[in-house]
């Protein structure tokens, strides 16, 4: 049936009323205009809904059984839209974030508990998984936005929020002269640490490795990067990473060396889904996020 809300909630005001007049007054119409609209809702439901004199208004039988319904009806309209305005409201109070393990573990924590100083009433939930389950819960809607070295990809909006470049992680020795740079070409002989061939950053590098003629053939592959690192720590040989490493290295015994002749920079980026609209939040954790690496970063003297 085509009847409109206008046409219920004359109905139910009538009905509430028992008086076209103040009904239509409660409206803001006029009387004839209300009897326009009640006129047209009984010939959608093909009954009359009400007994009209000129002192008196009443429900027919069959309007009082529709009223019942429509009551009901509304009610129901109402508790939903109630409901739904509360989980919007509550889904504003909430940011979900996703990253890969290290960057979560290393980065993140810190970075939400000062962004939390500021919006105390602000719940950020943080996943942590290896790129690909990223991606998929961004895409399908599960994570507001995520971080991390990812490609372009269709259906998320791929956004570079910080270039990193490629440093050298040595196991920290007071002894030995310390060096703020590293050639590509002086890690000839180095026993390496590195990742699996297939991690995006290991394939980065495995390019400027070849480039320099520095082989690799003979490095330790691990598949986390905190067992890298640790192995660094241990003296067990050096590693490449991005300089996101450097808020994993605060805990090690280990020292950072640009590495230069190329200096070799990768796009952290800012990744979300095309077609869903952020919480004014995400923009505000994003832009905080950004300043919080650089005065890190910035203090190690390696980006």
């Amino acid at each position: 049936m085509d009847f409109t809300s206008r046409q219920l909630q004359a109905y139910l005001l009538v009905a509430q009323h028992q008086s076209f007049a103040r009904a239509a007054e409660a409206l803001f119409i006029t009387p004839s205009g209300l009897s326009v609209l009640i006129r047209e809702l009984e010939n959608h439901v093909g009954f009359r809904l009400f007994d009209r004199t000129t002192r008196h208004v009443a429900l027919t039988a069959e309007g009082s059984r529709f009223l019942a319904t429509i009551q009901k009806c509304m009610d129901e309209i109402s508790a939903a839209a109630s409901n739904l305005g509360d989980s919007v409201r509550r889904a504003g109070q909430t940011l979900s974030v996703g990253a890969h393990n290290w960057a979560a573990a290393h980065i993140l924590p810190q970075a939400i508990k000062e962004f939390r100083t500021r919006r105390p009433e602000l719940q950020i939930r943080l996943f942590d998984g290896d790129l690909r389950s990223v991606c998929e819960m961004v895409k399908h809607g599960e994570l507001d936005m995520a971080f991390g070295f990812f490609k372009k990809l269709p259906d998320l909006r791929r956004t570079p929020f910080f270039r990193f470049s490629l440093i050298v992680l040595r196991p920290q020795d007071d002894a030995a002269p310390r060096r703020a740079s590293t050639t590509w070409s002086a890690l000839k002989g180095e026993q390496l640490l590195s990742l699996p061939s297939a991690s995006p950053i290991q394939r980065v590098i495995d390019k400027h490795l070849g480039g320099a003629g520095v082989a690799r053939e003979a490095a330790i592959v691990l598949n986390q990067a905190d067992t890298l690192l640790a192995m660094v720590e241990a003296g067990q040989g050096i590693a490449i990473l991005p300089s996101t490493g450097l808020a994993a290295c605060r805990t090690r015994r280990v020292v950072a060396n640009r590495l230069i002749n190329p200096t070799v920079t990768m796009d952290w980026c800012h990744i979300q889904n095309r077609g869903r609209k952020l919480p004014p939040t995400a923009e505000e954790f994003t832009s905080f996020l950004q300043g919080y690496i650089a005065r890190w970063a910035g203090r190690s003297g390696v980006l």
